[in-house]
């Protein structure tokens, strides 16, 4: 079985460990730590990161990992789960989608040891997640308070993407290349494949959207052979090879007719 080290710690076969990433200080002098937690089962298999909370206001993420951990989801049978249920744990302390220093941690990677707040966050990732895994799903939430339906988005032109997407089985699989400077793209250039879920809206709990991404995760883990039972899509996969904005073209409150999705 190949070695796992997070950290420099050492995550043998049959064993849970949580482990505290210590990357800056408050300026309170407050010590924050990013929290991760990895179950290695007895037999070999997979590497399998769950992250989310890259933005601090996108709580729909962070429940799926963590409903996956209190549930006892993330305990498969074959291989290991590497669940970071928040990565900006500064901007979830401040409703905010950035760092306290304004910076986007997912348009801050590879990072930096020595770099701003948001560059150190993904630095770290950069160095003690990516190497270890094999596979990845980051979870995301709409933006600046719209909502998503549940959806996948991955480089459609990349095979392996395509086949993970397919076995996550959301509502809909979006064609979305690599964003500059974000972990996708920089796990992608270590030959590592991440697909990204996205559901709901930020600050905000959706029970579809949380139910659809924690379904979908357990059906990619059965792909992977990690577990032998997962949900049965309840719905089509419908691929969407582009989108766009739709303006309003004018001013006023809008009331929509047609429900998302």
């Amino acid at each position: 079985m190949k070695e796992i080290v997070i950290a420099e710690q050492r995550i043998e076969p049959g064993t849970f460990k949580e482990i505290n990433i210590a990357i800056a200080r408050l300026p309170s002098r407050t010590q924050i730590q990013t929290p991760i937690y990895v179950y290695r089962a007895k037999e070999d298999g997979p590497v399998l990161a769950l992250t989310a909370g890259m933005h601090g206001d996108e709580i729909n993420g962070m429940e799926i990992v963590r409903r996956m951990i209190d549930q006892g989801l993330h305990k498969v049978s074959r291989g290991t789960t590497v669940c970071m249920p928040i990565i900006n744990v500064y901007g979830f302390l401040n409703y905010s989608r950035e760092v306290p220093d304004g910076k986007d941690v997912n348009r801050s990677f590879p990072g930096s040891k020595i770099g701003s707040l948001a560059s150190r966050v993904a630095y770290h990732l950069t160095q003690e997640i990516i190497p270890v895994i094999d596979v990845g799903i980051d979870f995301h939430t709409g933006g600046a308070m719209r909502t998503n339906y549940p959806q996948v988005r991955c480089m459609m032109q990349e095979p392996r993407n395509v086949e993970l997407a397919h076995a996550f089985h959301a509502p809909f699989t979006i064609d979305s290349p690599f964003r500059p400077h974000s972990l996708r793209q920089t796990a992608a250039k270590k030959k590592k494949n991440i697909i990204v879920f996205e559901g709901g809206e930020s600050l905000r709990m959706d029970g579809f959207a949380i139910q659809e991404g924690i379904n979908g995760t357990l059906r990619l883990m059965k792909y992977l052979g990690m577990i032998d039972e997962a949900p049965a899509p309840a719905h089509e996969n419908k691929i969407v090879w582009s989108s766009a904005w739709i303006r309003a073209r004018t001013a006023g409150l809008f009331h929509p007719i047609v429900e998302a999705g």
